[in-house]
């Protein structure tokens, strides 16, 4: 036991847990914290200038790591500010530890924010320590709670009062931790009696996958049973695109989800399952039928049931459970089955070329197009960045593109947006540049997404963090455009939408910003110059801006 101030307990306890960095930006309530990391070298602190731009750090760090990160804000003002990406780290698993300082604890009588309030809706753990002696143990729990599936933020709060107090302290670290629970044996068994018998199976695969790395797992799985493979979610590589089961993403809260799924006899979904749906006449709409057997594989129990009566609800990390799933369907299935299997292969085979073909012919009716098409652009840049490129994309508009186009096959390599706050791109890509220090990070983000985080272009300039930033300008918030033409027609409207607030009249030169701020900026207008530009920017070694102007 050593006598310390709880600033210093705070930075043994960082060490402890192995953090490299801390993303903030202080305010006076970090005074004490900021004085104490004068004397831990080993700590090193990225400021930004806007709190979304640290948590996107921070996100992506943790994602690519698997180890929680440290963010710094400050105490309500700071730390509303980066609630928004805060809750796509909530939605997506991220182990993160989110801090905020607070006023002294003895200062009732003046009021204090309850910081541990604020962010309950999106953590997983969350506390305020108000004596020294607390920062040991809560620091731990907070690691600990991070890391251990499901996966999350979590927060800790700091009153004045716990930095600068004294307390005895020995500091630990939270302990290494074994989480490849298994399944029920009953539950494997289960599945394999409805899995064998099946003639049209469809598996459905969420980001759990990419977390439990079990992407080799489904593959096996999906070619034994010959199952067609949608992806729920895919912010991660969870299963690869070229693979001639794959059939691209499905939105299971939608009508076309539906349908999609219900298409099968048993449907075994892998992970999380996006149910967000723009537009649904029946909100409590089921998102497969009832005659279609479901069966529900996460390592998280509160997302068994949760959306859809399960027949087979296994808790348990998707690795151990796929493997032991398959080791058992393997000897179980009839020849038969099997033979039936590799003939579904085939047609889902044939379905892909067919689908490449007309993908071929979207690409050729647009190829010319002047401002230049998102498909034109994103085939340019994709011949053009290095094979172990680290693609991120936050450009919503321009996925459905990107994920024909670059056709991510390779756990790793992709990275993408979880949650609905948009503003996280700019600083992931610095935050997966920190990652991967020796590979190239390409990262493609929307127009309004840029604006919400401008702020990380200086962070990225200072620090000289050489991420690639590909800017999808487009002039408009062009997702919600072709929402409301959706939205249109489903209301059956027979007027055309003026895009009230989705509009940018003036076109945002982020080329320009990006140049202000110390950070090398292009617009680009023709498709011939994306590919030399590229290569200037990656031979550089230091950020740069690409502004693709489209239409």
């Amino acid at each position: 036991m050593t006598i310390m101030t709880g600033k210093r307990g705070l930075m043994e306890s960082l060490k402890a847990e192995r953090v490299k960095y801390i993303f903030g930006n202080p305010g006076t309530s970090e005074l004490p914290i900021m004085e104490e990391l004068e004397r831990h070298p080993e700590l090193d602190y990225i400021l930004v200038m806007q709190e979304g731009v640290g948590l996107g750090m921070a996100d992506t760090l943790a994602r690519v790591t698997g180890e929680p990160s440290f963010v710094s804000l400050h105490i309500e003002t700071g730390l509303a500010n980066g609630i928004s990406l805060l809750h796509n780290a909530h939605q997506g698993g991220t182990p993160m530890v989110i801090s905020a300082a607070n006023g002294d604890i003895r200062k009732l009588a003046q009021g204090r924010t309850d910081l541990v309030e604020m962010v309950r809706p999106f953590t997983k753990f969350s506390a305020e320590i108000t004596h020294p002696e607390q920062v040991p143990s809560i620091m731990r729990r907070a690691f600990n709670e991070a890391k251990t599936p499901p996966t999350g933020p979590t927060f800790v709060g700091f009153s004045a009062n716990a930095l600068d107090g004294m307390a005895d302290m020995n500091i630990e670290a939270s302990g290494k931790g074994y989480f490849q629970t298994g399944p029920d044996i009953r539950a494997v068994q289960d599945t394999v009696n409805a899995l064998a018998g099946s003639k049209n199976p469809i598996l459905v695969v969420g980001d759990r996958v990419s977390q439990s790395k079990s992407v080799n797992e489904v593959v096996e799985l999906a070619e034994i049973l010959g199952a067609r493979v949608y992806a729920s979610a895919f912010s991660e590589m969870n299963f690869p695109m070229t693979h001639p089961q794959f059939s691209g993403m499905v939105q299971p809260g939608s009508k076309d989800g539906r349908q999609k799924l219900s298409s099968g006899d048993v449907v075994l979904a892998i992970g999380k399952l996006s149910t967000y749906a723009q537009l649904s006449s029946n909100p409590e709409l089921l998102l497969i039928d009832l005659n279609t057997t479901f069966i529900h594989v996460d390592n998280d129990p509160s997302e068994i049931g949760k959306s859809q009566p399960t027949d087979v609800g296994i808790v348990a990390d998707p690795k151990v459970a796929l493997t032991e799933i398959t080791e058992a369907l393997s000897t179980e299935m009839s020849g038969s089955a099997k033979e039936a299997a590799k003939g579904r292969i085939e047609i889902l085979s044939q379905e892909k070329r067919e689908e490449r073909s007309k993908w071929g012919e979207v690409m050729c009716s647009k190829w010319n197009n002047n401002p230049m098409s998102d498909e034109r652009m994103l085939s340019e840049l994709a011949s053009s960045v290095p094979e172990n490129s680290v693609i991120l994309a936050d450009a919503n508009t321009s996925r459905a593109s990107l994920n024909k186009i670059f056709q991510f096959d390779t756990p790793g390599a992709f990275h993408n947006m979880r949650g609905g706050a948009i503003g996280w791109g700019l600083g992931g890509a610095m935050g997966l540049k920190l990652a991967h220090p020796d590979k190239p990070v390409i990262s493609i983000i929307g127009d309004g997404s840029a604006m919400m985080t401008v702020q990380a272009f200086w962070t990225a300039a200072t620090r000289n963090i050489p991420a690639i930033f590909v800017i999808t300008n487009n002039g408009a918030y062009k997702v919600l455009q072709n929402g409301m033409d959706s939205y249109k027609k489903f209301i059956k409207s027979e007027t055309e939408s003026t895009y009230i607030g989705m509009d940018f009249p003036d076109n945002l030169d982020i080329a320009a910003l990006a140049r202000d701020m110390g950070v090398a900026g292009k617009k680009i207008t023709d498709p011939s110059d994306i590919g030399p530009s590229v290569k200037t920017a990656l031979d550089s070694g230091k950020p740069a801006v690409l502004d693709m102007i489209l239409g």
